[in-house]
């Protein structure tokens, strides 16, 4: 069988002329022999480009005679297939952006190349640099595939003003996430909100997005202790009762009472901005649009509601595209280039994102950032995707996962029959051959 490294190999050629040659046009003999250019790959597109570029600057001092390229890709799948073609070809760039959640589509294909920790250790990153829940994610077969940038949770944003009225803060202002702390007390306190602002309690934007039912469903699910397995050729293993569970919890905070019932991620968004729900289940992505709306924004770590502390996140993460043969000066400066831009990345959480690089979050700088310190302790409980190759940010199986959960939310798919179409599909994307 023809593997999927050997197709992407055979398409190469095709679709550099399609590209124009340009986003796969990798390194040229000039090129490689400029090692003092680090050339990056990434998909971070309006505010967060402008300040990855800050960073970049801000990095400078820590990678003398270095220069970070930019070339910034389409997220979603024309990021990933672009990259993946570059490197079954050894001609993409010398590092890249990736989300971890996609490591498992790449390292086993041989489509990356493992970091040298030696070389990072030399400029000041090592394992314990990172919090212990995402060190795991990061390693393939004993070897170390990929370097967090960030962790981006599924957190809770609130507006002090209705919180503090229903009573839903502590005396220092945070949220009392105690106050959460079951589905009935979730649901509880979702009405109090919604009496203190007048309008609506809880905003959760869900209809036909492709992800975010799946990150609400994923992280509580976890919360329950449940377990997805999901092994190669086998057949899937999810708690059909913790799923049933859930998704009935699910369907309860989207009755109309806490929540308006059928509200798009767009929709979600405005209804909290403009301040016509108290609280929004969402990613701390969204920050910037809900400082600019509310410059007191409160947030938080997404509650335990079922017991088990669980977050679910992802992380943008530096990747090393294949080389058939690497030159080992753009390698050691690709490297120090990465840790200086790790140690820069205090920027990079004014925007929302919590820096992976532990002496970042623990300085006294970050903790005055507000509110990212209050849900900076996410990260100690973060769970992703599961680890295969189909999952991950912007796969179909995020869609189709999101797709049984709205047949429940929205057209009244039962929660046992919901959580049994769950594993039908999911045993669909078992069925099918691993690229690896």
């Amino acid at each position: 069988m023809l593997s999927r490294r050997g197709a992407l190999t055979g398409a190469l050629a095709a679709a550099a002329t399609v590209l124009g040659g340009s986003a796969l046009s990798g390194c040229t003999a000039a090129q490689a022999a400029d090692t003092s250019t680090v050339r990056l790959w990434d998909l971070f597109q309006g505010a967060d480009g402008g300040l990855f570029d800050d960073m970049v600057r801000a990095a400078r001092p820590d990678m003398p005679g270095t220069r970070v390229e930019r070339t910034v890709l389409e997220w979603g799948t024309p990021y990933y297939t672009k990259l993946a073609m570059a490197s079954a070809g050894g001609r993409g760039p010398d590092v890249a952006i990736a989300h971890m959640s996609r490591l498992a589509g790449y390292a086993p294909t041989g489509l990356l190349d493992p970091w040298d920790p030696d070389l990072l250790a030399e400029y000041g990153v090592t394992e314990d640099s990172f919090a212990g829940a995402l060190r795991p994610r990061t390693r393939y077969q004993g070897r170390t595939y990929a370097v967090p940038l960030d962790t981006h949770p599924f957190i809770v944003f609130y507006h002090p003003e209705p919180a503090a009225k229903a009573g839903l803060l502590r005396n220092d202002g945070t949220l009392d996430t105690d106050a959460f702390s079951s589905p009935g007390a979730f649901l509880s306190a979702g009405r109090e909100l919604a009496k203190a602002s007048g309008r609506q309690g809880i905003a959760f934007g869900y209809v036909n997005d492709p992800a975010q039912g799946w990150r609400l469903f994923y992280g509580l699910y976890r919360q329950t202790g449940g377990v997805l397995a999901l092994p190669p050729g086998g057949r899937a293993e999810l708690d059909e009762d913790r799923a049933a569970e859930v998704i009935a919890f699910m369907a309860k905070i989207v009755d109309g009472r806490v929540n308006p019932r059928q509200l798009d991620y767009p929709a979600g968004v405005a209804s909290f901005a403009n301040r016509q729900t108290a609280m929004i289940l969402s990613g701390e992505w969204e920050l910037g649009a809900f400082r600019a709306a509310d410059e007191k924004v409160g947030a938080a770590p997404f509650p335990t509601v079922f017991g088990t502390p669980a977050v679910y996140a992802d992380s943008h993460s530096f990747v090393l595209p294949h080389h058939p043969d690497p030159d080992p000066a753009r390698r050691r400066r690709t490297h120090q280039a990465v840790a200086a831009l790790l140690k820069a990345s205090r920027l990079w959480g004014t925007a929302g994102h919590i820096p992976a690089y532990g002496p970042v979050t623990r300085t006294a700088a970050y903790r005055e950032l507000r509110p990212q310190a209050h849900y900076a302790s996410a990260q100690e409980h973060v769970v992703l995707d599961p680890s295969v190759w189909f999952a991950g940010a912007g796969s179909d199986f995020q869609n189709a996962m999101c797709q049984v959960l709205q047949q429940a939310l929205l057209d009244g798919l039962s929660p046992d029959r919901a959580a049994r179409a769950m594993v039908r599909r999911l045993n669909t994307f078992l069925s099918k051959p691993s690229p690896a």
